[in-house]
């Protein structure tokens, strides 16, 4: 065992142990009271539940946590990268379909080794507390879709990556973020009339009141919208939800039946607003440029240690090649990784505030957005008194109570 192969480990189990840690400090926290926000829309009962909600949830993702790293340790100390590697030699000539096809394995044995955890928690948490509308067929069917997509999307991302590093070694790196970054945007921008409706069914809103107020906030707040639908989210779950997708003339709202179905007219314009609020902040392109910031120091960092043997060495592989020196790097990467995206977790949570703001003065009623927030937490049963340290490690939205203290704050 190499001095690498020990600092990656360190790495890996030292992630694992902060988590851990953190998420043990969560649980501890759920004994604070009901929030004073929150004390006419929970009692005794429904707060017991949010909690006993929160600790299954957990418990499960400590479990899967542990199997993961398990594995990987394994997969580290036995070689099994190199056999992975051997398998995808075995079965293609020439790098990139070597290389696609060492990564088809490494995805669909993390795939298989989630999949236990991902049943568990859909047809048995989130049946036992009533949110979950899925059925077998419709959970299967997601996860063909899914590996149909990675296959057509990934497939030929991960190649022009893979071809980049391959024949430019010095400067590869920059061609490849320029590739990647232009093929992000690209699928962004056709997401929503070529992927979303392989998952959902998209129905015109109706006319009516609804819509009515909708395309009135959105003309007075000059954003310019290509079409309200409504999302049959129904099928899958009880939770609600809403967002807006899409770049310049392709802008689409989309409300899931869920929440049309649960909220005023008001509560939802509210939501619709903070959403807008996104777009008409800059947040989602300063969102965009970050994650093309966070893509360029990875690229360049992964150029580093790419024909590094040591690396593969650390690993028990016997043959360099640019697609195992990808998934080896991305453990090593591990803690600036993780730095990476606490920072931008950090700018996310800055962004919900701003976007709050941004919908109780255009609305010019915090009231009707403090009512959606408890309304949407209250109904996923979320944990209403997160600890600091969780918050700050994994929380891209700031904790509601947080959110609603600071819309009664404002002034209108």
């Amino acid at each position: 065992m190499t001095f690498l192969t020990i600092l990656i480990l360190f790495f890996i189990i030292g992630t694992w142990g902060l988590e851990t840690w953190v998420n043990r400090l969560n649980l501890n926290y759920l004994g604070q009271p009901v929030p004073s926000a929150f004390k006419h829309a929970v009692d005794t009962h429904k707060y017991a539940k949010i909690q006993a909600y929160t600790r299954r949830n957990e418990k499960l993702s400590f479990f899967s946590s542990i199997v993961s790293v398990v594995a990987i340790v394994l997969c580290i100390i036995l070689g099994i990268f190199n056999i992975f590697n051997e398998w995808a030699a075995a079965l293609f000539s020439g790098q990139i379909m070597q290389g696609l096809a060492f990564l088809g394995i490494v995805s669909l044995a993390s795939m298989l080794l989630s999949f236990p955890f991902s049943i568990y928690k859909t047809f048995c948490i989130e049946e036992e507390y009533g949110f979950n509308r899925t059925t077998p067929k419709l959970f299967i069917a997601d996860r063909f879709k899914g590996i149909f997509l990675a296959i057509i999307i990934g497939g030929p991302l991960a190649a022009g990556v893979i071809w980049f590093f391959q024949t430019f070694p010095t400067f590869g790196w920059v061609i490849a973020w320029g590739f990647a970054t232009a093929f992000i945007f690209a699928v962004q921008y056709v997401a929503p009339i070529w992927i979303m409706p392989l998952f959902n069914k998209f129905t015109p809103l109706e006319d009516g009141e609804l819509r009515l107020a909708i395309e009135k906030f959105a003309q007075k707040n000059g954003f310019n919208i290509s079409g309200i639908y409504i999302i049959d989210g129904s099928k899958r779950s009880n939770k609600a939800n809403a967002f807006f997708t899409g770049f310049g003339k392709q802008k689409r709202i989309a409300l899931f039946d869920t929440l049309v179905n649960s909220m005023s007219t008001e509560e939802i314009v509210a939501v619709l607003a903070h959403e807008i609020g996104h777009s008409k902040l800059n947040h989602i392109k300063r969102m965009f440029l970050t994650s093309i910031v966070t893509t360029a120091i990875t690229f360049f960092c992964l150029s580093l240690v790419l024909r590094y043997q040591p690396l593969y060495t650390a690993f028990h592989v016997e043959h360099m090649t640019v697609a195992v020196g990808i998934v080896l790097f991305s453990f090593l990467y591990t803690p600036l990784s993780l730095i990476m995206t606490i920072f931008t977790s950090y700018l996310s949570r800055k962004y919900e505030f701003e976007a709050d703001s941004f919908a109780a003065k255009t609305t010019g009623n915090s009231s009707a957005l403090c009512s959606a927030l408890i309304k949407l937490s209250v109904n996923s049963l979320s944990n209403l008194t997160p600890h600091p340290a969780y918050v700050f490690l994994h929380y891209s939205h700031p904790p509601v109570v947080a959110r609603i203290e600071a819309l009664k704050n404002i002034s209108l």
